[in-house]
């Protein structure tokens, strides 16, 4: 009786280990499942900050152009009027507009840097979760 009573009690132990193992792989699972939707998320607010930061560009581009060439002629106009040379004038509104234009590109390049679109909070979550679950499993 005492041989009978072990291998029940060793089949009840077997049952409860292989509940709590399938236990754990559905909460991982679950677990895992949200961290694919925290992903997804998190990378959708990145392309959005992305679409932004084009927009943003663009929009620089296309309503500063007016304003500087309208910018650049009054300045000509005034150099040649102190008595500068024609050529000279515009050569140097020219030089103006290229540090203007240089100066836009960089914010807008600046805003596009790899390294701030990662989904940098979802990477360190499925490490953390890949510790745990080895803990789990040791």
């Amino acid at each position: 009786m005492s041989i009978e009573h072990d291998i029940k009690t060793s089949q009840g132990e077997f049952r409860a280990i292989s509940t709590l193992l399938g236990d754990a792989m559905s909460q991982f699972a679950k677990l895992f499942q949200n961290e694919m939707d925290l992903a997804k998320a998190e990378v959708g607010d990145k392309l959005q900050k992305l679409g932004g930061a084009l927009g943003l560009i663009a929009g620089g581009a296309v309503l500063v152009i007016p304003a500087i060439v309208m910018a650049l002629f009054a300045l000509s106009a005034a150099l040649i009027s102190a008595g500068w040379s024609q050529p000279v004038s515009y050569l140097t509104s020219a030089f103006i507009a290229a540090i203007i234009a240089a100066v836009l590109f960089a914010v807008g390049i600046n805003r596009l840097d790899v390294r701030n679109l990662a989904p940098h909070e979802t990477i360190g979550q499925l490490e953390k979760d890949k510790d745990t679950m080895k803990g789990m499993v040791q």
